[in-house]
């Protein structure tokens, strides 16, 4: 099954790409849609869900089914930025490309297609900067001017029946008050979903395996589908399985933001090479929480502190900007060691269990640790790097390994 998920993933691609072109077709030949108050809100809701979903894919096929409904070359010069061709053709090929690079992902070595994947989760970044910004004010805006206009509709005839007392009252123009309202609200709606969408970038940034990047795509890419062709159906039914994503997304927004952290200080100092030119602290360092640290949630950003009695205690604050908050690491410093990968290093119990993962930054300088914190257990290989070793020594070489620093005179 695992094979055939990086060809799933192209296909559901390839349907989300063609599907505005379909859509807009079907939408000519029918008469004028649903007219009451309540579709250009579920219609919005949807809108904002499917493109925090999967940004650059959402915004290149809302911007394309927008230019091909539109009235005529007029109604297309007036139409925003994004729903140019100059936009979302360029945008819907990089999607393809990806697709296509993702479709044939399984064959490339983890080592060559690491870099693009930290590519893509930078694109899906900018692209969720320049939707949130940009793209949203214009879907949500669009359902705030319906609602004024219903808004002044539904105070005239008060006018009409109180007399001239009233004509202030209905001359009021509470349009400013619902785009106050309601723009922000969108946006918050989308940094929601946009953050549990991410997380998936950033576990193919941990996966080695390109069929299960695939497969996670694939599923992306399906409910960004479904949301679509929910809404298209009828807006009442995308926009209630619209909800329904954005409830599940608010219950994991922790869990998507720790993992966004990470994805985002893997990806600068991959990029930036920030070990060439790092030192880590003599104590304090900043690692991410393990799985196995059970004491705070997985992937918490923060640092490990040793004390005066060699006990250690790892520092943080929830959120990244709430009250700092302080839990002992239960593992003595005689069985704690260094595990060195080939992309994320460790910090591991005696048994093997990860603690701590630490950011790129530490790579080389995994035996500088083992000297700061004292560790007994030294530097071990660890994950692909372990296999690597394994592998030359049943072949007959040596298992590379960094040197250990030398025992200081008591």
């Amino acid at each position: 099954m695992k094979r055939f998920a990086p060809l799933l993933f192209l296909t559901v691609t390839i349907a989300v790409i063609l599907s505005p072109f379909a859509f807009a077709a079907a939408t000519a030949a029918k008469p004028a849609g649903d007219r009451s108050p309540g579709a250009p809100v579920a219609t919005a809701i949807s809108t904002v869900t499917g493109i925090a979903i999967s940004p650059l894919l959402g915004t290149a096929a809302f911007g394309a089914y927008q230019w091909l409904t539109a009235d005529g070359a007029e109604g297309r010069a007036s139409l925003p930025w994004y729903a140019q061709m100059k936009f979302w053709l360029p945008a819907l090929l990089v999607v393809g490309a990806v697709a296509v690079k993702d479709a044939f992902g399984a064959a490339v070595p983890t080592g060559m297609k690491k870099p693009l994947d930290v590519l893509e989760t930078v694109e899906n970044k900018l692209s969720g900067l320049v939707a949130a910004g940009a793209v949203i004010p214009f879907a949500v805006g669009a359902m705030a001017k319906v609602l004024a206009d219903g808004g002044t509709a539904a105070v005239q005839p008060l006018t009409n029946a109180s007399g001239v007392a009233m004509i202030q009252f209905g001359a009021m123009d509470v349009s400013w008050l619902i785009n106050l309202l309601t723009v922000p609200f969108g946006i918050a709606v989308f940094v929601v979903v946009w953050l549990a969408s991410h997380t998936i970038n950033v576990l193919i940034l941990l996966s080695p395996w390109g069929a299960i990047d695939g497969a996670l795509k694939a599923a992306r890419t399906g409910l960004l589908g479904l949301v679509t062709a929910a809404a298209v159906t009828d807006p009442r039914w995308g926009a209630a399985f619209s909800v329904l994503v954005i409830i599940v997304a608010y219950f994991i927004a922790g869990w998507s933001f720790r993992l966004t952290v990470f994805g985002t200080i893997f990806c600068w100092e991959f990029i930036t090479r920030r070990c060439r030119r790092f030192t880590p602290a003599p104590n304090g360092n900043l690692m991410f929480a393990g799985s196995n640290f059970t004491d705070v949630p997985v992937r918490t950003y923060g640092r490990l502190e040793r004390r005066d009695d060699g006990s250690f205690e790892f520092v943080y604050k929830p959120w990244l900007v709430l009250k700092v908050r302080r839990a002992p690491v239960p593992v003595e410093q005689s069985s704690f060691a260094v595990g060195e990968g080939l992309f994320l290093s460790e910090l591991i119990a005696g048994d093997g269990r990860t603690l701590f993962v630490l950011p790129p930054r530490y790579r080389g300088h995994e035996p500088e640790l083992v000297g700061i914190y004292e560790l007994g257990g030294g530097v071990r290989d660890v994950g692909l790097r372990r296999a690597w070793s394994a592998l030359r020594e049943m072949i007959g070489g040596r298992a590379a390994r960094p040197p250990l620093p030398e025992p200081t005179a008591a």
